[in-house]
């Protein structure tokens, strides 16, 4: 099956999200979209090469000239729209998703992800399949060669950081990009920050030698890395490069949760700014402690890059994210990106003498464990309904799933927006008293 969603398409490539279909989605974003110029790009998977290649052509065909910016992150194709007049845009990924499947993400004008109305037409559209004739002006596509370099221009130009300290540090970091989008970004990113880098997994070839997101377990290798070379960090990124995690120059993985809240640090440090940051309902309560100790405020939106880049709009906010290493600044544009997200960690470290393990202790602790269940048989809204009164002393959130929240601990659980299953998030002090609340939850199930 595909999967739709506010995150787009998702499917098996062999199988679901072929070429052929692929085509339908073309035809309903010519027709959704303005006239005008539209943006594409693509990770590393082998099969992205067809189905981007049959889109671009079918777009051409319907006489739209279509700028191919190749295999780069998906924040590269969308800072690329936000700095053109492109009308809009799409990436061939199914980002952390495993090699066999692929995807389709949809870019507005502004850069953002498709909202929720806009997919639902646009899917109502691909429904129909109308047959389009040829255009009697044919478009073109043009390839182009230096959409990274660009966008590492722009991340290295960003007000809240301090080029000239970041390059004096010379710091060694260890890069793994599971041969993801970000193989050639990353390193040329952190070069650009004077920085000694060391490159794993640095092909962008699809072979994705460790798990596709970049959790604890997966992050073995680099760790070990980091340590053989007495590197300074390892940084570790998804197969389209939105997200990013970092490990401690002793090794250890900080976990994704901690990539935003260290860069929210800096930030809050370097600008000295009374900030709102948006985050989601799963994002770590790390960030709301941090907050407070600046006078600063955190406002949570329905899990979702979208949600989060709305809600950022509705309150004017300029700082946001998600818990998963998604860090979302609207200076460069607004959608999370590994490359921010990386010049904000370096630009923490060079604020102070301070290792990174040293800057983590500092910062409020948790610690948030991620579960999930398969959702075959399983109604979400009646699962809901079985579990609403299971805590009495919480505050409940139902904006997104249902969230039960304490002054140190939550758990949330909602269906997943990418995968065919129920996700339950707990956070607290310890991971045993997280694992209870998760275990709780799943008794009642």
């Amino acid at each position: 099956m595909l999967i739709r969603s506010i995150s787009g398409v998702r499917g098996l490539s062999k199988s679901y999200l072929t070429p052929e279909i692929s085509i339908s989605y073309a035809k309903a974003l010519h027709k959704y979209l303005p006239e005008g110029v539209i943006m594409s790009g693509r990770d590393s998977r082998p099969s992205g090469e067809l189905l981007i290649d049959t889109m671009n052509q079918e777009l051409a065909r319907l006489g739209r000239t279509v700028i191919d910016c190749g295999i780069v992150p998906t924040p590269t194709v969308q800072f690329m729209v936000h700095n053109t007049e492109a009308v809009g845009g799409y990436i061939v990924t199914a980002s952390h998703n495993p090699i066999e499947w692929n995807g389709l993400k949809f870019l507005r004008s502004d850069s953002t992800f498709f909202h929720a109305e806009d997919c639902e037409k646009l899917f109502r559209i691909v429904d129909a399949n109308k047959d389009l004739e040829d255009s009697r002006n044919p478009g073109m596509i043009w390839q182009e060669k230096n959409a990274i370099q660009k966008h590492i221009i722009s991340c290295v130009s960003i007000e809240c950081i301090d080029l000239n300290r970041i390059q004096r540090k010379n710091f060694k970091i260890v890069i793994d990009a599971v041969n993801g989008a970000g193989s050639n970004a990353l390193p040329a990113l952190l070069e650009s920050l004077g920085c000694e880098v060391i490159e794993i997994n640095c092909e962008p070839n699809g072979n994705f030698t460790r798990g596709t997101e970049p959790l604890p377990e997966h992050l073995k290798e680099l760790s070990k890395v980091v340590i053989a070379n007495g590197a300074d960090a390892g940084f570790a990124v998804d197969p389209d490069a939105d997200r990013l995690a970092v490990v401690n120059e002793k090794g250890i993985p900080l976990g994704e949760e901690y990539t935003l809240v260290i860069a929210a640090d800096g930030y809050l440090i370097e600008t000295g700014r009374k900030e709102n940051f948006v985050v989601n309902l799963s994002t770590s309560i790390a960030i709301d402690k941090l907050a407070e100790t600046y006078n600063s405020h955190v406002t949570r939106s329905a899990v979702g890059e979208i949600n989060v880049v709305n809600k950022m709009n509705e309150v004017n906010s300029a700082f946001g994210g998600e818990g998963n290493g998604g860090v979302i600044l609207r200076e460069c544009h607004l959608g999370r990106d590994s490359l921010v997200g990386a010049a904000m960690i370096l630009n923490r470290m060079s604020i102070s003498d301070s290792s990174i393990s040293e800057i983590h202790s500092s910062l409020p602790r948790f610690e948030i464990v991620k579960d999930k269940i398969d959702i075959e048989g399983i109604d979400i809204e009646v699962v809901i309904e079985r579990i609403n009164s299971l805590f009495d002393d919480a505050t409940i959130d139902k904006t997104d799933g249902i969230k039960f929240t304490w002054d140190d601990r939550w758990v949330h659980l909602r269906k997943s927006n990418t995968e065919p299953i129920i996700r339950i998030y707990a956070e607290a002090p310890d991971q045993n008293q997280a694992l209870v609340l998760i275990d709780q939850i799943k008794k009642t199930l």
